[in-house]
């Protein structure tokens, strides 16, 4: 006799099969010079990361995908527009942390 119903997986959650990941088979592995992420599979020592959605002007999302191009055209080598990105915010982050010096405060001050 059965003990009980098999328990479904919640496809919501955040800590469940990645089915981009399940798909492709692919994980992004991290180097310790652009280790940015403090959290890591202890297995693989890859990243983990989450989809973040944000809204970006017309104008600047032009601009972010031209530069993307662009640096693919020089011989750059950034493997897609998450890595760009993430070291854009990264480098923005950065600059916030020095208080009074900051551009980006600046900027926002204005």
């Amino acid at each position: 006799m059965a003990t009980g119903r098999n328990k479904l997986p919640d496809f919501f959650s955040g800590d469940g099969i990645d089915p981009v990941e399940s798909a492709t088979g692919k994980r992004q592995r991290l180097t310790e010079d652009n280790d940015t992420s403090s959290a890591k599979d202890v297995k693989t020592g890859m990243a983990t990361k989450k989809k973040a959605g944000f809204y970006l002007s017309k104008e600047i999302l032009e601009r972010f995908n031209f530069k993307f191009h662009e640096l693919k055209l020089a011989g750059i080598p950034i493997d897609n527009k998450s890595t760009l990105l993430e070291l854009a915010l990264v480098f923005a982050l950065d600059d916030m942390d020095k208080g009074a010096k900051s551009r980006v405060l600046q900027r926002l001050r204005s």
